[in-house]
């Protein structure tokens, strides 16, 4: 049994301590975006119902990602790449599983969320590695003397490591696709007016010129291409690339959704019941069939 005395003197202990933990768990998420308190919300410090109409969603986006508000010229020209990567089509497996899903009784969450699942490496990170192939190459320009030769030394690494395909380069739909010169024109006015430096733009073209050498019809770039010179002109990192991307097709993709919610239909599969698919499987055969004596022996 405790004294009166140790009672006194554990009692501040174990305040302090339970203070120590509450301050803890305080501590064990912190983030730099959002301060949310009773009756009050601010973003990266501008309260929320100062940015509602007087900040655009695209200059929104840019504050959360970046920590502070975009310049308009800035805000055009991604704004410009957002608009560019919105949709391509029921043809994209993204899209086609929004509406594949909505057909089964997904509702929207769940058909966009099936859509963004996929949007991985092959189908919805070219972009993010083409970024990481003009850094590579920027990083490599002072000790090679020039953009064409850090282009061709980077190349050369990666071709050696076995890359069969460059990321951001040809389209498997559009000889040319429709959207590059567009945007490649707009990084150009950019540049121009001091916006950005043009450095990345001069690196695209620099790898669609070393990737066409040789080849009886130029490789252009794609849009993952193009946007991967807007995203890196502008400072964003290969993986806010990616997000930024799929941010964009997230539109598409809800689009689609809803339009298939509107049109009906059940359970709708890649192709029409008309249309079959390709077995390649062995031919009809007979299950091998024992006599009973074998069977009540075994």
């Amino acid at each position: 049994m405790s004294a009166p005395g140790d009672r006194d003197r554990e009692e501040p202990v174990a305040a302090a301590a339970a203070e120590a933990a509450l301050d803890e768990a305080r501590r064990w998420w912190h983030t730099d975006i959002i301060d949310i308190h009773p009756g009050e919300i601010a973003l990266r410090g501008y309260p929320i119902q100062e940015l509602i109409g007087n900040v655009g969603f695209v200059d929104t986006i840019w504050l959360m990602l970046r920590g502070e508000l975009p310049t308009p010229a800035q805000t055009a020209l991604f704004e410009s790449a957002l608009v560019a990567s919105v949709d391509h089509g029921p043809q994209a497996p993204s899209i086609a599983i929004a509406r594949m899903a909505t057909t089964c009784g997904v509702p929207v969450n769940g058909a966009m969320a099936s859509a963004i699942n996929v949007l991985d490496d092959i189908h919805g990170g070219p972009g993010q590695q083409c970024m990481e192939l003009y850094l590579e190459i920027e990083a490599e320009v002072e000790q090679a003397g020039g953009v064409g030769e850090a282009t061709r030394v980077v190349l050369q690494r990666h071709r050696h490591a076995g890359l069969r395909y460059v990321p951001g380069f040809g389209h498997r739909f559009h000889p040319l696709d429709p959207r590059t010169p567009r945007l490649l024109s707009l990084v150009d006015a950019a540049a121009a007016d001091g916006v950005v430096d043009g450095r990345f733009a001069a690196i695209g073209r620099a790898v669609e010129g070393a990737i066409s050498e040789g080849k009886p019809h130029r490789v252009p770039m794609n849009v993952d291409g193009v946007t991967a010179v807007i995203y890196c002109e502008l400072g964003f990192t290969p993986a806010l690339g990616r997000g930024v991307f799929i941010l964009a097709r997230s539109v598409g993709i809800l689009a689609h959704a809803v339009e298939q919610m509107t049109q009906g239909g059940r359970i709708k599969g890649p192709m029409p019941k008309s249309i079959g698919y390709t077995y390649t499987g062995p031919a009809r055969r007979s299950v091998p069939v024992e006599d009973d004596e074998r069977r009540r022996t075994s």
